[in-house]
């Protein structure tokens, strides 16, 4: 199982036809899973290039 480090949370909204019909969707955050020093962590690909920018 891997830690869930980040806070990011689907966003939610309305796809809209030609005919304005809405139906409901949601856009789900990349949530990519990778090993830091041995433990597995899940964060979002911005944090991760966010955190290989710093390193």
């Amino acid at each position: 199982m891997a830690n869930k480090l980040t806070t990011k949370k689907p966003l939610f909204g309305n796809k809209r036809s030609h005919a304005l019909n809405a139906t409901k969707m949601q856009q789900k955050p990349n949530l990519q899973t990778k090993r830091v020093n041995g433990t597995k962590v899940t964060l979002s690909t911005k944090e991760w290039k966010t955190i290989k920018k710093a390193a």
